[in-house]
């Protein structure tokens, strides 16, 4: 029997501001949502800003608007939708009984659009510390405008949802004062209990050419100083008398000033820059090979890269006092350290020459930092119903 978001053939709507070739936490949250809502049979749309390469969207709907890039943050792009006369068309013929933005700036403002317009329900996900980002490359008499916005936008909302309870600091911290609903993220890598990941760590650590007595070390994620990756590279070069390597997967605007404190700190031999990995298998493969994942970052609300880790049998360091750091105890599931090259570097050694402890944190990441986006999308899809109908008892 068909839950009732799919009654009548009407369409829940996903809106984002970034949807493949780019790859981020949240564009992955996106793609698991419609991922998962077109396999338990719903129908589904994304709307998102135009890109170059046209990503696979079989079975479901893919609404694309005029946009442009952001020079100071590639490979993202922002959408122009004022100018896009095409995607409002397509909004209002699309029969929608849901809409779900994951995205307060342009994509949000057509879900809130699509929303008016169909009298139907809006969710709203607080992702991202949205103000850092401004922040990045706006004055501030313009961040603060623009956060104006964003605090209007979520308050339009019927639901604002976060991805782990500590980010309502972050959200009332920007003035927000409604309800909010944890909905937790979950993870599209294969689930294996840890036992059975224990071979596969080896045969990819084999694959990857890392010896046994090596250390691999791992960051995923925006390469962008907000996610400490100079913290990471400045500790590296603090442990030249161990046998560490440290690998770096991802993009963002601090590649080439990374590959420059590389250098100048003649750290070319144990660092390396991989770039975007896209095919999840050999992502998988970096994961179980690292022996840690070092996530310095203050930037993160409730990363997704942290659990993909965990379910790999790799536990994460993160910093005392970060929102992402929420879900760690310390030893138990995780490590915590100072957002200092010195902290870190001495937790790794501390941990290099205690791998007792690494196997703890790794047992403990597995069991409590995993759940699978099938899971997670079955309390999604509950909650829309909830929703939905609450919105119909309104209307009468």
């Amino acid at each position: 029997m068909r839950n009732r978001v799919d009654s009548n053939d009407k369409v829940i709507g996903l809106f984002n501001d970034s949807f493949p070739p780019v790859l981020d936490g949240v564009t992955l949250t996106v793609e698991n949502y419609v991922h998962w809502l077109t396999t338990m049979g719903y129908k589904s749309c994304v709307v998102t800003p135009w890109n170059p390469v046209m990503p696979s969207h079989d079975g479901f709907g893919l609404y694309r608007f005029f946009s442009l890039p952001i020079p100071s943050r590639a490979p993202y792009r922002y959408g122009y939708p004022k100018v896009d006369p095409f995607i409002w068309r397509k909004l209002r013929r699309t029969s929608f009984s849901l809409v779900h933005s994951h995205c307060p700036f342009s994509s949000g403002r057509l879900a809130l659009y699509s929303s008016r317009y169909h009298d139907v329900p809006l969710v709203a996900t607080f992702h991202s510390k949205y103000r850092t980002d401004l922040e990045h490359s706006l004055p501030p008499w313009m961040v603060k405008r623009i956060m104006k916005r964003v605090l209007d936008f979520f308050n339009a909302a019927d639901e604002v949802w976060i991805p782990q309870a500590q980010v309502e600091d972050t959200v009332r911290e920007y003035g927000y004062k409604g309800r909010l609903t944890v909905v937790e993220n979950g993870i599209d890598l294969a689930m294996e209990n840890l036992d059975s990941i224990l071979d596969f760590k080896a045969e990819s650590r084999r694959r990857i050419g890392i010896d046994r007595s090596e250390m691999l070390l791992l960051f995923v994620g925006q390469h962008i100083w907000e996610k400490g990756v100079e913290v990471i590279i400045r500790a590296i070069s603090m442990l030249r008398d161990l046998p560490v390597k440290m690998a770096f997967i991802g993009t963002g605007y601090a590649v080439d000033d990374m590959k420059s404190l590389i250098r100048s700190l003649g750290v070319e031999d144990r660092v390396t820059l991989h770039g975007v990995i896209r095919d999840r298998d050999t992502l998988k493969q970096y994961y179980a090979a690292a022996s840690l994942f070092l996530f310095p970052s203050f930037y993160d609300n409730a990363p997704l890269v942290v659990r993909e880790a965990a379910m790999m049998g790799t536990p994460s360091i993160l910093l005392h006092g970060a929102t992402a750091a929420e879900v760690i105890v310390d030893g138990k599931n995780g490590f915590l350290a100072n957002r200092t090259p010195e902290s870190y570097a001495a937790l790794i050694r501390e941990l290099y020459n205690n791998p007792e402890r690494i196997d703890i944190a790794a047992r403990g990441a597995s069991s409590t930092l995993t759940r699978s986006w099938r899971d997670v999308m079955e309390e999604v899809v509950q909650r829309y119903n909830e929703i939905i109908e609450r919105h119909v008892r309104r209307k009468k």
